[in-house]
């Protein structure tokens, strides 16, 4: 059975952080999330980065945006999910990631703006993937990957209209549909 991954950002506005929560979008689409919701903004400009990849890239993600944190970890805790926060101030991903890897259902916090103590405590980890200022971005990518040991990178998504061809020099682009 496949891991059920949700990305939940923490706290987007729309001007400010419109291109990091596209980034972030891309890298939970890229690295095995199945469903980003935004607590903050509604910007449906992300909306439509994240179609439009969808559309020509294969199927992958699904995104929405929601109105509270606290609702959908209360959400996602009945139903059975375990809440990692990711910040530098949380254990070492290494020290919890063999315990993780058997969890089937993973809420995966990441936050844009100053967390609040309430989400330290109520996640049931809170994780860093260095003890270092880093991006959200980087925290996202490199937790997933380490949760999934690497098995998402060779993802096929279905429906693809286009893939990428390996190539050691230049670009490569196959059309499919």
């Amino acid at each position: 059975m496949a891991k059920e991954i949700v990305v939940l950002r923490y706290g987007h506005r729309h001007v400010r952080d419109y291109r990091v929560t596209s980034h972030c979008c891309l890298v939970a689409r890229a690295f095995g999330a199945g469903k980003i919701e935004i607590v903050g903004d509604k910007d449906p400009k992300i909306e439509e980065t994240l179609g439009s990849i969808n559309e020509r890239w294969g199927k992958g993600a699904a995104i929405e945006f929601v109105d509270s944190w606290r609702k959908r970890m209360e959400h996602y805790h009945a139903k059975g999910f375990t809440s990692v926060h990711l910040t530098m101030y949380g254990i070492p991903v290494e020290k919890a990631e063999k315990g993780l890897r058997k969890k089937e259902k993973l809420l995966v916090i990441i936050g844009s703006q100053k967390v609040e103590k309430e989400v330290y405590e109520k996640a049931h980890y809170n994780i860093s993937v260095t003890l270092q200022p880093h991006s959200e971005i980087a925290a996202l990518a490199v937790f997933l990957d380490r949760v999934l040991e690497g098995k998402e990178l060779a993802t096929v998504f279905p429906e693809a209209k286009i893939n990428v061809v390996p190539n050691e020099r230049g670009k490569s682009v196959k059309k499919t549909g």
